[in-house]
């Protein structure tokens, strides 16, 4: 499913903004100074190219007020004789809906949950008003509306979501707008703009268009932690539709059974070099940037490496082979007795060997080859999430990536890394089968509801769940806390902040984690969480 949630706009908009709602990591800019393009969409006239505005939230927790269904009968709890967690019998609607928008349900209460598949047949195009949603700051925000890029003076004729409002009552229509664009330049047409007290999420129409096809949610078997919680079933396969006369109406095919919860994960054996061996401190993230986004000397990479090494880490994870990476900051690693976490970074659509950076990297990785650094492969930073590649996409690089790899020696373990909604929300049982690992991004700081002290127990949990996915072991490749910015409810940066995160989580989960970052991004966007720059945690490790 996509980073953005689609639901029933009118019920979203009129039913008000209950969720929690959260912004992320921006991590999608980490190599913007070096070419990373945004996500592009043809929808005008062809001498404009138009960029449909997303609002990125981490769906784990920033989800829409679920659609009211009509239960069958009341769910059936057992009565637990052990310690272990209900299972839940979850009652489905009475109806399927006329589109693949995702189905959401609220667990009330910790638990197992199992929910059947669904599938249903759309027999024609059909364009639906979604809505997406963000948690914003106090004050004014303009959202949503089309993006468009024009080099010349040109009419746009595109559709966009919006607005309206009668007797009261909100709902949200999709209009064919004609937008005169009087010179080259950047044109949003019709965004909303809304004017905030506090931090608040904010709900804003999206124009979703589904096209002919069959689409299956899968079934999905899902233990949860928390009260209310509420899980997102999406619609994430599509294939030409099955009837042959677009007159016939649509079949609803049959429901699958109800799947048993498995009471234990099976884990697979955990890939020899993986976690820290002599401590709690296991990796730190490192990008050999200045302030002003420029690549470092290797003598500053030299000064940095060794301080990372004095703090106690046993290895650094690198996202990428620019900025002479590889031969800079693997000489650094090898003089000071550190380990690797290679990465493959994806920064724009194109997921594949074609796309010429991830090209670059693989060439580049196989001509530096020394792979006695090297602990662990990581294909894709959130690419799922930023709709970079889909699983399928991704699934391919990897198995690409392994080939390539494995021909000039490399043997070590694979895996990728994302936010926990992007696993959720998607079939990745093809990337399942191509890992050793499962591997997240989990920034406690982005949950509303966690304090500094309790930084730890939240990225446990967020490991634990990832371990179940793929039934295999499960680590955290970014996890901070920033020193600057807005607070996310009871989240609030600040420099004594990050010291009490950083080490709750060192002491709950510190050999199973990277921490983010060793410094400050002064060259990124400080973002709507206006934290972006300031993750920088060196001096929280005596570095």
């Amino acid at each position: 499913m996509k980073a953005t949630i689609v639901a029933a706009a009118a019920a979203v908009l009129a039913g008000g903004a209950s969720a929690h709602g959260n912004h992320r990591h921006a991590h999608r800019a980490l190599f913007e100074k070096r070419g990373a393009v945004k996500a592009e969409r043809d929808v005008c006239v062809p001498s404009c190219t138009t960029i449909y505005s997303t609002i990125y939230g981490e769906p784990t927790w920033v989800q829409p007020p679920p659609k009211p269904v009509t239960p069958t009968a009341e769910p059936v709890v057992e009565v637990p004789t052990t310690t272990e967690a209900p299972v839940v019998a979850v009652p489905t609607a009475t109806a399927p809906p006329t589109v693949p928008e995702p189905i959401t349900e609220i667990c009330p209460t910790p638990g197992t949950y199992t929910f059947p598949a669904k599938t249903i047949v759309v027999t024609e195009t059909t364009t639906v008003c979604g809505a997406t949603s963000t948690e914003v700051p106090a004050g004014t925000h303009t959202l949503g509306g089309v993006t468009t890029v024009v080099e010349t003076a040109t009419t746009v004729v595109c559709p966009v979501a919006t607005t309206e409002t009668q007797n009261g009552v909100v709902t949200s229509v999709i209009k064919t707008t004609t937008y005169v664009c009087p010179s080259a330049g950047t044109y949003t047409i019709a965004p909303i703009t809304t004017v905030v007290p506090s931090v608040t999420t904010v709900v804003v129409p999206v124009v979703t268009t589904y096209c002919p096809g069959t689409y299956t949610a899968p079934a999905l078997t899902t233990t949860v932690t928390e009260t209310n919680y509420v899980v997102v079933c999406p619609f994430t396969s599509s294939e030409a539709p099955a009837l042959a006369q677009p007159t016939s109406a649509p079949q609803e095919a049959p429901e699958a059974a109800p799947q048993e919860a498995p009471k234990e994960t099976p884990q697979a054996p955990v890939p020899a070099g993986l976690g820290a061996k002599n401590g709690d401190l296991w990796a730190m993230t490192y990008t050999p940037f200045r302030t002003d986004g420029t690549c470092k000397s290797k003598q500053e990479v030299d000064e940095d490496v060794a301080k990372i090494k004095g703090a106690g880490f046993e290895a650094l994870r690198i996202y990428s082979t620019d900025c002479d990476t590889l031969p800079n900051v693997g000489g650094a690693a090898r003089d000071n007795g550190l380990r690797l976490i290679i990465g493959i970074f994806i920064g724009q659509k194109g997921c594949d060997n074609g796309n010429p950076t991830v090209a670059a990297q693989i060439s580049a990785l196989k001509a530096w080859k020394q792979w006695d650094l090297v602990d662990l492969c990581v294909v894709g930073n959130e690419a799922l999430f930023n709709q970079f590649c889909s699983v399928g996409e991704l699934a391919a690089l990897i198995s690409h990536t392994k080939s390539e790899l494995g021909s000039v020696g490399y043997n070590g373990p694979f895996s990728t890394t994302d936010v926990m909604a992007a696993y959720q929300n998607n079939d990745v049982s093809s990337i399942c089968s191509l890992i050793d690992v499962l591997t997240i991004n989990a920034h406690a700081y982005f949950n509303y509801e966690t304090t500094p002290d309790k930084a730890g127990d939240f990225v446990k949990g967020q490991i634990d769940i990832a371990a179940e996915i793929c039934g295999k072991p499960a680590y955290c490749m970014e996890t901070g806390w920033p020193t600057a910015g807005v607070c996310n409810g009871v989240a609030c940066p600040g420099v004594e902040a990050q010291r009490t995160a950083l080490a709750s989580i060192r002491q709950v989960v510190g050999p199973k984690v990277t921490f983010f970052s060793f410094h400050d991004d002064n060259w990124k966007e400080p973002g709507a969480c206006g934290c972006e720059r300031s993750w920088g945690s060196s001096s929280c490790f005596g570095a």
